[in-house]
């Protein structure tokens, strides 16, 4: 190995030469570039970004040449870009771990067979820098790094997500200069960056240049004050400066670039200048106003965008802005499906439009601070974040097998207490200035306990203006958990019922803060509604985020070539965690999963509720925090069971204050005696950043009264025709011949005008492909073999009570081999001479089973009958608890455009509460189901459940040739029980007696 200190070990040492943590800033030459927040547009700067020479060794021992000398070779090796992520480059193994430490749990030491990658670039030192001090900056590098300069040995860095900054003036001249970084992939600081997401290693984040004045600011912070009644703030400009005094001038610009406030002074060492601003306008998520602060010291302007704003906790509520505020929020990874955690601009801005279509106003850093554009964006866009350390260990309690005090066994280890703090250090001195921080996060998932206190202590005395919060408060071992230094008590995935509880106690006087909760893992979350109810009704309940924004799915190919997704365990990687990785609410590449269109429904800005149907008075609720309803119009239309608009109207003025109510009227006209459907749409009336001018925030829909009339006319009933020939019962009349087979007990065929519309018999089925959320209980679903469950037929018995019915009773049971019936019931089949059938079935389940997770039927058509009408919920998938984002109507579609393609295949594409439904060829010939006590659930897919069941990821499924509908009774809600609570009673379907009926009539629909 090259003679290098042996620092990847060494918890006394986590930097050599490296510069104190600052305020993220770039100086420029003037501020018009300055303000213009292109770096690329100052002449003190310089990127390092490109093409590297790169040579990747699978052992840091593997590493002999001194590689770093000037004179070094390095003309062969591999042109690497920078920023990337090896893995994403072919180098090293691709891996995705959440809790299992990749490396033997031995801290602080890790394997002999640690990685390496040995960088190389020239660089060149413009002449107009001479006099002045050069710096370089690394964004990012995972997870520690060695950087040589000419050959000399500069310094060394650990810490993967916060800057490393080294001052490069003595080893640098004017002209042609020569950069080696030798980034090893394991350190000690592994061991506190166990977070859940891929494990990508190298210099993943930008790398440049900073030509300093001699005399220069280092650091500056920007403290604000703001009286009671927000008529006056002070801005307080913080200054530290090096080389000495330095006559520093400040300038205080309105958004429309208008000098609101300026003041100057000499300052050596350490001072404040205060700026006094009257009237200001404030800073918030809705309304993010941005002052612009210019800062001229010698040749040097710096840039900052001020937000003014006041967060504070008062009787147990979060303000800002003196106002009652809740999180609206989501949890969000550095993530890319190609780059992996190098992520670009544009990328990042995606995000950030996708969150503001979908009414998101929170932001938590899981589990590390971002890039630094990513809060300047912030700033801009208008979203409260919680910044959070680069902290996790959670891989200890794993290695010890999950005993109670392993958890915490870093936290509480005074040798590890300067890391812990560092990284809070870190982030704090770098983000200080961003108005879109209004809290800061402790880290993830590391035990509680000395270190812990320490960081927080630590943070509050440097930034008393934000409250400070750690979720692992939650879990001390023992002693007293001393948790006087966090500001809120937070949480994961509590469940609604403890949620409620916190805020019902008088005790609780610090507000509660679900971090995580929802979680959004394959088809769900089912639970919002429910949690966003609790949030409302208590003060001292401030919000949460949503676990989380994206899929981590790494785009890659099969050895064929056809692309696909890839989660843990696809490359080969051990230990890996499966498909956890793959949890978000948009896809990789940010297609919105219904799970985020459900969130966008449930935290809506604005609420509607019925106050007067028949006068058409309405209740109109502004949940905006801060701004009124000027900026949105408000649509209606009224539409019968056929889809049909009947009258629609609009109200373009709303001026209701923020969390007031109003009531406006509509004309509705007369009430209908057949069922309507009365739908409000809210839009936004200008156009956005994030926004066309009349994009919807949210939909309400109202049912009007009177009774549904069925659609299929039946015609003037005759004589049916029946006859039993060796156990089959055909029945046959106009323009129909259906076949029942009374030994397996259920209906065979069923045709009308010579067309089959069935290709196998019909069959009762309780199984569905088992969704993310399903992990918890797919194994006691399997352990009672509702996988597996067939039909066993006690007795069938037919008669003919009128020359027009047919009718047909079964007795039966469901059951798995080995096992006691799941399920036993009777089911009538009545036929009458139209050709229609009618379905009634009694259902008695075995007591002592868990819910199931559907009963319904089953049928098997023609591949062909691929055309889908039906009146109920649309346009995509919707359940029991998971429907607020659908909308109910009269719809039209595919069984390909059904198919919710998740990553990891599972049941998906139901559609709640359908009043009919029409499964048929393009020429409209096929069945027609009508509910009758009540409105089913409803699923036609190329796919069966088995093959949902067996296949591990969706580019291996197999269409099954046939079109697979299911008609159920009920259909099991899908929650969010992969990570959060279990699944809410009330969506269960574990009735233990029932009764489901349906009809089911073979129509050619152009023909009705």
């Amino acid at each position: 190995m090259i003679d290098i200190p042996k620092l990847w070990e060494n918890l006394e040492v986590m930097h050599l030469n490296r510069e104190a943590a600052r305020a993220a800033y770039v100086p420029y030459a003037d501020a018009e570039a300055a303000n213009s927040g292109k770096r690329g547009r100052s002449p003190f700067y310089r990127t390092l970004n490109g093409n590297w020479a790169f040579r990747y060794f699978s052992s840091v021992y593997d590493v002999k040449e001194p590689f770093y000398e000037t004179e070094a070779d390095v003309e062969s090796w591999d042109r690497l870009l920078v920023p990337s992520c090896w893995q994403a480059n072919g180098y090293d193994q691709m891996q995705y771990t959440n809790i299992n430490y990749p490396i033997p749990c031995d801290p602080p030491f890790v394997p002999e067979e640690n990685p390496a990658g040995a960088y190389v670039r020239e660089f060149h030192v413009p002449e107009s820098w001479n006099g002045k001090a050069t710096h370089i900056v690394f964004e990012g590098v995972n997870s520690c790094f060695y950087l040589w300069a000419n050959g000399q040995f500069v310094g060394y860095s650990q810490g993967s997500r916060v800057p490393s900054e080294f001052d490069l003036s003595p080893f640098v001249k004017p002209g042609a200069n020569k950069l080696a970084v030798l980034v090893l992939k394991w350190c000690d600081g592994t061991y506190i960056e166990d977070q859940d997401c891929w494990r990508y290693t190298g210099i993943f984040r930008d790398v440049y240049l900073l030509a300093r004045d001699e005399k220069r600011i280092r650091d500056i912070e920007l403290k604000q004050e703001l009286n009671k009644d927000f008529t006056n703030a002070i801005l307080q400009a913080a200054i530290e400066t090096t080389g000495g005094a330095l006559q520093i001038k400040l300038e205080l610009k309105n958004a429309e670039g208008q000098v609101v406030a300026a003041g100057e002074g000499s300052i050596e060492g350490s001072d404040t200048i205060r700026l006094e601003i009257a009237n200001p306008l404030l800073w918030n998520a809705e309304k993010p106003y941005l002052y612009r602060l210019e800062v001229h010291a010698g040749q040097e302007v710096l840039s900052f965008q001020i937000g003014f704003r006041r967060i504070e906790i008062e009787d147990g509520v979060f303000r800002i802005n003196g106002a009652a505020v809740k999180l609206k929020g989501v949890n969000r990874h550095d993530s890319h499906p190609v780059l992996g955690q190098t992520i670009p601009i544009n990328h990042m801005i995606k995000d950030l439009n996708l969150m503001k279509r979908h009414n998101i106003n929170t932001i938590r850093t899981s589990h590390y601070p971002n890039d630094p554009r990513f809060l300047d964006l912030c700033d801009e866009y208008g979203f409260y974040v919680i910044d959070e350390a680069d902290l996790e260990c959670h891989g200890i309690s794993s290695a010890e097998h999950w005993k109670p005090e392993a958890f915490h066994r870093l936290s509480t280890n005074e040798a590890w207490r300067e890391a812990f703090v560092d990284r809070a250090v870190r982030m704090v001195e770098r983000d200080k200035n961003h108005a879109c921080i209004v809290m800061w996060s402790m880290g993830n998932e590391s035990g509680y306990g000395e270190n812990h206190i320490a960081m927080q202590e630590w943070t509050r005395r440097r930034d008393p203006s934000r409250p400070v919060h750690y979720e692992g408060a939650a879990h001390v071992y023992k002693g007293d958990p001393n948790t006087e230094s966090l500001d809120v008590n937070s949480r994961m995935y509590a469940s609604v019922e403890e949620v409620q509880q916190y805020g019902a106690d008088p005790a609780n006087k610090k507000p509660l803060f679900l971090c995580e909760y929802s979680h959004a893992m394959g088809n769900g979350p089912g639970d919002l509604k429910e949690y966003w109810d609790a949030f409302y009704a208590y003060p001292n309940l401030m919000g949460g985020c949503v676990w989380e924004w994206n899929d981590h799915g790494a785009f890659t190919h099969t050895a064929e070539g056809t692309p696909f997704y890839a989660y843990g365990g696809d490359f080969g990687d051990k230990p890996n965690d499966g498909n956890f990785c793959i949890d978000g609410l948009v896809t990789p590449d940010r297609k919105p999963h219904v799970g985020l269109l459900e969130l966008k429904q449930v935290i809506a800005p604005v609420a509607i509720e019925e106050e007067d149907q028949q006068q058409g008075l309405y209740k109109i609720t502004n949940l905006y925090d801060f701004i009124d309803l000027s900026g949105v119009a408000l649509y209606w239309k009224i539409e019968d069971y056929t889809g049909r608009i009947v009258r629609q109207g609009q109200i373009a003025e709303l001026a209701i204050q923020p969390q007031q109510s109003g009531i406006i009227q509509i004309n509705a006209g007369a009430i209908y005696d057949e069922a309507a459907i009365l739908t409000f749409s809210v839009r936004q009336k200008e156009e956005t950043v994030w926004a066309e001018a009349g994009y919807e925030l949210s939909f309400y829909q109202f049912e009007y009264g009177g009774v549904q009339p069925n659609a299929a006319l039946r015609p003037q009933l005759s004589a049916i025709r029946a006859q039993e020939i060796e156990d089959v019962l055909i029945l046959e009349g106009e323009n129909f011949r259906h076949i029942f087979d009374l030994r397996k007990g259920t209906l065979k065929g069923m045709s009308k005008q010579g067309i089959e519309m069935l290709t196998a018999p019909a069959s009762f089925a309780i199984w569905r492909a088992p969704t993310d959320n399903d992990r918890n209980v797919k194994a006691q679903w399997i352990s009672e073999g509702y996988d597996r469950a067939g039909m066993k037929v006690y007795s069938t018995a037919w008669s003919q009570p009128e020359v027009s019915i047919v009718e047909v009773k079964v007795n039966f049971s469901l059951s798995g081999y080995q096992l006691y019936p799941i399920l036993k019931g009777e089911a009538v089949w009545r036929f009458d001479a139209s050709g229609a059938a009618e379905l009634s079935v009694s259902v008695n389940v075995r007591e002592e089973l868990m819910f199931l997770p559907r009963f319904g039927l089953r049928l098997e058509m023609a591949e062909t009958t691929d055309e889908i009408e039906y009146a109920g919920y649309g346009p995509h998938e919707s359940y029991v608890d998971k429907r607020r984002s659908a909308r109910k109507g009269v719809y039209l579609t595919t069984v390909e455009d059904m198919f919710e393609n998740y990553i990891f295949p599972q049941e998906n594409g139901s559609r709640y509460g359908t009043d009919w439904m029409v499964s048929s060829n393009r020429l409209g010939m096929g069945l027609r189901f009508e509910k009758m006590s009540r409105a089913f659930s409803f699923n036609a897919s190329q796919y069966t459940p088995e093959e949902l069941t067996e296949k591990s990821h969706s580019h291996l499924l197999r269409k099954s040739g046939k079109t697979i509908v299911h008609v159920d009774y009920k259909m099991s809600g899908v929650g969010s029980n992969s990570c959060g609570p279990e699944l809410l009673q009330q969506y269960r379907l574990d009735e233990k007696s029932f009764t489901f009926d349906i009809h089911i009539i073979p129509v050619f629909k152009e023909d009705e």
